[in-house]
């Protein structure tokens, strides 16, 4: 038939394909992991839950692979819509979402030992049912169609041009039902010099600008360029999507019309530089590394204490002035080289210095005690 239920650790089992899936009921079947708070006691989406969101009634189509279009559908998914993942079928071994074998670490079965599903794979589609269809055969594109032609919302993250190939493109599913709201997520966009490379998290953090603003400044030990901890580039792309998604959802309300929504993940990136990209449109100047300090508030960064580092995060001059009077050098606050925030950041050097000198003297518990007791926030690394 081109469609397979998907059984993560036991196989796969034909089914009909003229029914939707069903939902998982195991942690080793189907996606796996409902979220708690939407479990019932059986581990399912209970019906309260499930029909008390937002986006319940919304069937979501989900074809995207790896972490852009999973985090947009689980997003979807955990505001109450159905989501039906579609797979690769399984062959010489190999199928499924990618992530799947993206470990270790993997989820243990109830003796301990490894299942087939990384924890990369699930933190990215809980909440969804699954299935594997084989879209590269008649048979597959047939029963794509078929489940377009009932859904409210499409998916896919394939390269520019695949899913025309397939004859599942947007304007070959939208004639089929016009009320349908299709997403495509690329690298670089349907159009354009790129559109045709393939788009990964890290490369777009480096040619979106982000890596040029992370980590310590080139004259500072281990300075250089970094990328972020996770994969923003991918999760704010799915983010977004979901935005777009439901305001195409809210548009048809009143339209009755669906619509296509272009994601790039290379325009996210550049969108969400936000007041480093503002500051240079006002500045005209290059925004700079900072590590863990503030390119627009001081002090506003890490600081070692006698028994590790703790954040100092001073957003106004009140703050800055109850920061003073808590380490006891009431003087610098109302020092003319400091008493406003840009001139604590004209004479950023001498202000922390001074302040670093201070914060090693007592332990991190000690300061975060009398910080937040004054009202200046703060936080442990």
């Amino acid at each position: 038939s081109g469609w397979n239920s998907r059984q993560s650790s036991a196989g796969e089992q034909p089914i009909n394909a003229s029914a939707a899936p069903a939902r998982s009921k195991g942690a080793n079947r189907g996606i796996v992991g409902l979220s708690r708070a939407a479990r019932g006691h059986n581990g399912r989406m209970t019906d309260t839950a499930s029909s008390s969101l937002p986006l319940a009634g919304v069937r979501v189509l989900d074809l995207s692979r790896v972490l852009a279009g999973p985090w947009c559908t689980q997003t979807l998914a955990d505001l109450g819509a159905d989501v039906i993942k579609v797979e690769r079928p399984l062959r010489n071994g190999v199928g499924g979402d990618d992530t799947r074998g993206w470990g270790p670490p993997f989820l243990h079965d109830r003796e301990g030992r490894d299942t087939a599903e990384a924890a990369y794979y699930l933190g990215t589609n809980r909440n969804k049912r699954s299935v594997t269809v084989d879209i590269a055969r008649p048979e597959g594109q047939a029963l794509i169609r078929r489940l377009a032609a009932r859904s409210d919302v499409f998916v896919e993250n394939f390269k520019v041009g695949d899913m025309a190939r397939y004859g599942l493109d947007s304007a070959s599913l939208l004639a089929l039902n016009p009320r349908l709201v299709y997403c495509s997520i690329t690298g670089f966009g349907q159009t354009g010099p790129y559109r045709n490379r393939a788009g990964y998290d890290f490369v777009i953090q480096a040619m979106g600008g982000l890596m040029s603003i992370t980590g310590p400044s080139d004259d500072e030990p281990g300075g250089g360029a970094q990328k972020c901890g996770v994969p923003i580039s991918d999760l704010m792309t799915g983010m977004y999507a979901s935005v777009a998604i439901v305001s195409a959802l809210f548009e048809r309300a009143s339209s009755g019309k669906g619509q296509y929504i272009d994601m790039s993940l290379l325009d996210t990136q550049v969108a969400w530089l936000a007041n480093q990209a503002s500051n240079y449109l006002v500045s005209g100047k290059a925004p700079q590394r900072w590590g863990n300090a503030h390119p627009n508030l001081a002090p506003y960064q890490s600081f070692a204490s006698s028994d590790g580092e703790l954040i100092v995060a001073v957003g106004n001059d009140r703050q800055y002035g109850a920061l003073c009077r808590t380490l006891g050098v009431e003087h610098l606050a109302t020092d003319e080289r400091y008493a406003t925030n840009a001139q604590r950041l004209n004479n950023r050097a001498s202000l922390i210095a001074t302040l670093a000198e201070v914060f090693i003297r007592r332990t991190k518990g000690e300061w975060m005690t009398e910080l937040e007791s004054a009202g200046v926030p703060c936080g442990p690394i």
